[in-house]
């Protein structure tokens, strides 16, 4: 009977929780009802971070909000160190002195308290030109950062469209319309970057001179002054509507305003650029076969504080309803969520969260209780500002927690992992619920949790879904693994599975897109046009979209005229990166030299047999490392070093990204994008273990045998062998290879020297890791390194975007660094690894060589790349930060500065592998050897001496089918 209490009051105190979490409308203490969630959280989940918002706030849960406002000049700071802090007077346009803070050091401030108490803090900045992201800071209260979230503060950017109109190519399709930075003074509260908290956060000051700190961490800005002060309540609909009478406001008379999303006039990020939209006929403006520019929005507008804005000019005062036109056809089973404000103010509670449900369907949204009940907006005449943002809303409080329960399942999957390792012997009973005598408490409690926020989305939106599905799984078996402890071990492969499955529940969930074709704001009652197509429009699309795809050619980009300096350049990767391409030949290649480009999209694996048939392009662009070489020994590849000016060009780059297209004295390609591993750590799960980052390998064998005590593992990258084909050498091999001075090929690339004590010491100590050491051939690191199974590792540094986008729920847990090097006697450590590039190389068959030469110089220079770089990544995200090999431009795309220097620290140590004719042998064999060893535990220097024979004997091969001396 008491554990029925028991678990009675565990489920009351989670609906609690959820519920008070929920709150539709909160009230003026909205901050305050964040002391009772998390009450409710340690009394339900029994977790309570030291470092979070919500403890930080209930320690101050009894403390005043004073309402005066205490303004700190900028100019008057106190401390500045570390950077080049300028005072300026008149900065774009202020008046007033402003303070220009780089994107690195620190800037102190008195502020001057005469009363102790909560305090919101907002600031005053203009963005300076830079990298083009958003603006990054930590902030500290006397020496230390208050909370965790205080040290990662946005700062949005304002950009918009570079044309008021629509460009089009001369095909007749839209071309997407380019966005610039369109800074101004802008006032903004320090805020929850992730959107889990839509009110600015509250910081305590006491009584007194309190010193405030900002440290950058990313970009520049200018700062006029910094405020503490009191949020103003908003009031309710019903609040605001008993002063239209008093206030003699009456509806708007036959009034119907039209604007289309794509003229939105400011945006927070140039992710938001206009889209192109063809799932219906009824959208503005259409055509059935060319592509056109008609709304904005997509999965592009869906990160928590993303905002768009649009004018709107109103003929007379008056009240008027507000619509959209939208589709929200992502989010089944959740909600996308957006505030809505006028002129810089949410109007009343009510549009602090808008709701859009699911919907295949383009639908028009009426803003109100109803269609019958429009909400009213007092609008005066003239010009208007409407805002709408990103924010979680009611999802908010659900993310949290099912985050803060994914921290708590993936430290109890450490802590049974510790015990069972990650292959428990079947027969063995672990006695885990004695061993860890809170797990079936944790695995109960979190079960209740997690099924009171499925409940919640099970109303909340009246249907079951993938998103509660998920959750549910996750129940069902934390239930049965609370009543049958036992059978934990056997169920850890699905339990990490069903874990992972909640931190990815967590990244789609906080996602939020909707599309928008156009604002309506008109008198209320007015008939508004339909959203959906009619029949006929639709059989007429269909038809139309049919015959289109006879007669259009969607292989070429952009414009296809030519002229006599005409060239053809292929491309292989997305169509989204040939537009961005075609974007800057039209924007600046093709004015400043005349040449045209026939930019196409073709396969990967068509320039081979194109070439042979002498129909191949005068420019291949994103190469593979391995092709120019072999089209060079067959005459197929111009000679770079040919071009006059080729040594400046090539200062471009570092000659480890050089290397490999180097042979027989000529240069055959330029390289475009160059990545190498880098040491990735948990920051949290070493600071257990009482590890450092390794800056050795003794470093690294030192840590191996903690992780191994605790069933934890370290990552060492292995190439798939299943593409063996093309195979790289092992990047692991070329670290310890490089570090003690050993080479691939001998001097004159005519045999390999993988046969040298060098080497063999290095493939020796490779196999080891898996031989002694017992590491995985196979794993997916990103999701262990999630999990903390594998809490270090080394990785490509592209792993790095995958990162930041992919596990939210780990952010500012994890960094990286360089690599772990050797020791050399005299104490100096050396850290070289082995880079992997692609190229863009020119046919030896080109026509016009001179005209394809300039479009490579143009490519591969330092401007041309951070626009591609900042394009891409300003139309697809972090994850797609492109990792140029051009070392200036690398330096401007937007990376956190101490990201950047250890970036650059370990690119100094790059080196590149060289291409010989065979060298497709080295990496196949390498791996061969390799797995002789660990598989068949043959002796190492004897399986890899076998397989240089292989090696040599194809390079020899190859130099006499080629006439090679």
């Amino acid at each position: 009977m008491r554990s029925r209490k028991k678990k009675g009051l565990i489920l009351l105190l989670a609906f609690a929780m959820i519920f008070s979490l929920l709150s539709m409308y909160p009230t003026r203490d909205h901050n305050r009802g964040i002391v009772q969630a998390s009450e409710d959280f340690e009394a339900v989940s029994g977790t309570a971070d030291s470092r979070s918002y919500e403890h930080y706030i209930s320690t101050h849960s009894n403390a005043d909000e004073p309402e005066q406002i205490i303004r700190i000049e900028a100019e008057s700071f106190i401390q500045a160190a570390d950077g080049n802090f300028e005072i300026i007077d008149g900065y774009a346009g202020l008046d007033g002195k402003a303070v220009i803070t780089p994107e690195s050091g620190t800037i102190s401030w008195e502020a001057p308290v005469q009363a102790s108490g909560l305090y919101h803090v907002r600031i005053h900045y203009y963005p300076v030109a830079g990298k083009s992201s958003a603006i990054e800071r930590k902030l500290e209260l006397n020496g230390e950062v208050p909370f965790r979230g205080a040290d990662v503060l946005l700062f949005d950017r304002v950009w918009g469209n570079r044309e008021d109109t629509v460009r089009r190519d001369d095909r007749g399709n839209d071309l997407r319309p380019r966005q610039v930075e369109t800074p101004a003074w802008q006032l903004a509260s320090f805020k929850d970057s992730a959107g889990y908290f839509e009110e600015p956060y509250q910081f305590y000051f006491e009584k007194g001179n309190q010193k405030l700190s900002l440290t950058s961490l990313r970009e520049s800005m200018a700062i006029d002054y910094i405020e503490l002060y009191q949020e103003e309540s908003i009031p309710t609909y019903a609040e605001l509507q008993a002063t239209y009478e008093t206030s003699g406001l009456k509806p708007a008379d036959s009034v119907l305003l039209k604007v289309q999303g794509e003229h939105a006039v400011n945006k927070s990020s140039p992710t938001l650029a206009p889209i192109s939209d063809r799932s219906s006929p009824s959208l503005e403006p259409y055509d059935v076969s060319k592509i056109r520019v008609n709304a904005i929005g997509g999965l592009n507008w869906k990160l928590p504080g993303e905002w768009i804005e649009w004018e709107i000019d109103v003929p007379e005062d008056g009240l008027y309803q507000i619509a959209l036109k939208v589709k929200q056809d992502q989010l089944r089973g959740v909600y996308a969520t957006r505030n809505l404000m006028i002129d810089g103010k949410v109007p009343f509670k009510e549009m602090e969260r808008i709701r859009f449900n699911y919907s295949p369907d383009w639908q028009t949204r009426i803003l109100g209780t109803s269609e019958s009940e429009p909400y009213l907006f007092p609008l005066k005449k003239g010009t208007h500002h409407l805002r709408m943002t990103v924010t979680l809303g009611d999802i908010a409080p659900l993310l949290r927690t099912v985050e803060s329960s994914v921290l708590e399942l993936n430290e109890m999957y450490r802590k049974i992992l510790m015990i069972t390792s990650n292959k428990p012997d079947p027969l063995r009973d672990y006695q885990l619920e004695q061993r860890i005598p809170e797990m079936t408490e944790v695995f109960k409690r979190q079960a209740d949790i997690l099924h009171s926020v499925a409940d919640y989305l099970e109303k909340a939106t009246g249907e079951q879904s993938d998103k509660v599905a998920v959750l549910h799984a996750m129940v069902v078996q934390l239930e049965d693994m609370a009543a049958r402890p036992e059978t934990v071990p056997k169920r850890l492969d699905t339990f990490k599975i069903n874990v992972g499955g909640l931190g990815t529940w967590i990244l789609s969930v906080r996602e939020q897109p909707i599309a928008l074709d156009y604002l309506l704001v008109s008198s209320p009652n007015h008939e508004l046009p339909d959203a959906e197509a009619n029949l006929l429009q639709q059989m007429k699309h269909e038809v139309g979209a049919y015959v289109a795809s006879y007669t259009e050619d969607y292989d070429s980009i952009g414009n296809i005229e030519q002229n006599k300096d005409s060239i053809t350049v292929w491309i292989t990767t997305g169509r989204d990166q040939a537009q961005v391409l075609k974007g800057l030949i039209d924007d600046s290649f093709t004015p400043e030299t005349d040449i045209s480009v026939q930019l196409r999209l073709v396969p990967p694996n068509i320039l081979l047999p194109a070439t042979l048939a002498g129909e191949g392009p005068d420019v291949a662009m994103q190469m593979g490392e391995d092709i120019p070489v072999n089209y060079a020994m067959r005459n197929a590849a111009a000679d770079l070093s040919d071009f006059p000016d080729f040594e400046e060009v090539a200062e471009r780059f570092r000659e480890s990204g050089m290397t490999p297209y180097r042979f027989n004295n000529g240069v055959y390609a330029l390289p475009e994008q160059q990545h190498f591993p880098m040491l990735f750590y948990r920051k949290d799960i070493l600071s257990e273990l009482g590890l450092e980052p390794p800056k050795t390998w003794q470093d690294v064998y030192n840590a191996i045998s903690v992780l191994q005590k605790h069933n934890m593992e370290f990552y060492l990258p292995i190439e798939d062998a299943t593409n063996n084909a093309n195979m790289i050498p092992n990047a692991t091999f070329a670290m310890l290879l490089y570090q003690n001075d050993g080479k691939f090929y001998s001097k004159d690339q005519k045999a390999s020297e993988l046969d040298s004590e060098t080497s063999m010491d290095a493939f020796k100590r490779w196999t080891q890791f898996y031989t002694n050491y017992k590491f995985p051939l196979k794993a997916d690191f990103p999701n262990r390194f999630r999990t903390g199974e594998m809490p270090i590792g080394i990785a490509d540094y592209t792993t790095y975007n995958m990162l930041t986008v992919m596990a939210p729920e780990i952010r500012n847990l994890w960094d990286f660094t360089i690599v772990p090097g050797t020791e050399l006697e005299d104490g100096s450590v050396r850290h070289e690894v082995a880079s992997a590039t692609s190229a863009v190389m020119m046919l030896e068959n080109a026509q016009n060589k001179e005209a394809a030469w300039m479009f490579m110089k143009w490519w591969t220079d330092k401007q041309t790349q951070i626009e591609y770089g900042r394009e891409m990544e300003g139309l697809m995200g972090a994850a797609a930060r492109y990792p140029t090999a051009n070392i200036e431009a690398l330096e401007q795309l937007p990376w956190p500065v101490k990201d950047y220097q250890n970036l650059e620290k370990q690119w100094e140590w790059v080196q590149g592998i060289p291409q010989v004719p065979g060298g497709y042998f080295t990496g196949r064999h390498l791996d061969n050897a390799f797995r002789k060893v660990v598989n068949a535990n043959e002796n190492p220097r004897e399986a890899l001496s076998d397989y240089v024979l292989y090696i040599n004997d194809e390079i020899e091969l190859k130099r006499k089918e080629f006439n090679l001396k």
